[in-house]
């Protein structure tokens, strides 16, 4: 009997070796419409000038929950919502992070009303190093050697800005520390909350105390004085606080994570431009040189972070593969 493998014609052999997917139209304008938008915070703020930074803060939180809970029900997340309020121990959770990003919002207020929107970017370029130690610290996660060099830049980084006399690195450090504890946090509840769900539930526990604060200032001359027009700009912190988060959410959906950890430098990046170039403030050669380390920390941490994620996506529908923590 004549094998059947013989009648039949020779099947071409195709590569199991997919290329790389395109990226996302849309995830690719949210993430950009995401970071553009914290990037220009800034002047937002510094229109606000007539609002100290505690009252900021506690309008941002009361008129954040407001929109948060006009948008909620609108893009089908109330019923997630009213589940966090029913768990206990995500409530706990989350409210630890609203502490550590209400703090967040006050430094970087308070350091773009005060003149240091340099050393605000600086925070927030250092993020990604203390999120890796945090990690470390907290997480017991092993480094590789590559992010062992890039703690190492970001530490001499420190030290090179710190002998400068120049700028605030108490504020860069705490903003650092703040969002990088707040990331930390958040890491504890995980997928299990949407991001407006949780960001509700965290100014849910603002607002109690912001109203308190409020009702204690007062009516205030700034608010009044200004007009309409001012009081509109004061009330539309809800909707800079939420949109961003939306587009973000969204993006990160779409995207793959190495480029969304990418894009996230675009925010500090506008912030220093329109700190040295718009609000003409000082950099000296001492922190052009720290800068400078900050970002070559980046730049290794960017290029391991995008051969990690590659180390590990399998393309031939095999076992992913794990990252050599030695390297």
């Amino acid at each position: 009997m004549v094998s059947s493998s013989r009648s039949r014609p020779e099947e071409p052999v195709t590569s199991t070796t997919s290329a790389p997917s395109p990226l996302d139209r849309t995830g690719l304008a949210l993430g950009l419409g995401c970071y553009l938008l914290w990037g220009f915070l800034p002047l937002y703020f510094n229109v606000l000038d007539q609002t100290g930074s505690v009252e900021m803060i506690a309008q941002r939180a009361v008129w954040g929950l407001v929109f948060c809970l006009l948008v909620l029900p609108a893009v089908g997340q109330w019923r997630q919502f009213a589940a966090v309020l029913r768990s206990p121990r995500t409530l706990a959770v989350l409210g630890t992070a609203a502490a550590l990003v209400g703090v967040n919002w006050y430094l970087f207020v308070w350091g773009v009303t005060h003149g240091h929107v340099v050393d605000a970017s600086l925070g927030y370029y250092v993020n990604p190093l203390v999120t890796v130690l945090l990690a470390v610290l907290v997480l017991r996660e092993r480094l590789r050697r590559a992010q062992v060099w890039a703690l190492g830049f970001g530490a001499l980084a420190v030290v090179v800005i710190a002998t400068g006399s120049d700028g605030a690195l108490w504020l860069s450090l705490g903003l650092a520390l703040t969002f990088g504890g707040y990331g930390l946090v958040k890491n504890r509840v995980g997928r299990t909350v949407g991001a407006l769900p949780g960001l509700a539930v965290e100014t849910a526990f603002l607002t109690p105390f912001a109203l308190a604060y409020l009702v204690w200032l007062g009516p205030r001359e700034s608010l009044v004085g200004n007009g309409v027009g001012y009081g509109l700009l004061v009330a539309s912190l809800g909707v800079v606080t939420v949109v961003p988060l939306l587009l973000f959410s969204g993006a990160a959906r779409r995207l793959p994570l190495s480029v969304v950890g990418l894009l996230q430098y675009l925010t500090p990046s506008m912030q220093l431009a329109i700190g040295v170039l718009v609000l003409d403030e000082p950099m000296s050669p001492t922190r052009w040189v720290g800068f400078s380390l900050v970002w070559v920390a980046l730049v290794i941490l960017g290029v391991d972070g995008v051969r990690a994620v590659r180390a590990t996506t399998p393309l031939d529908g095999g076992t992913p593969t794990t990252p050599d923590p030695s390297r």
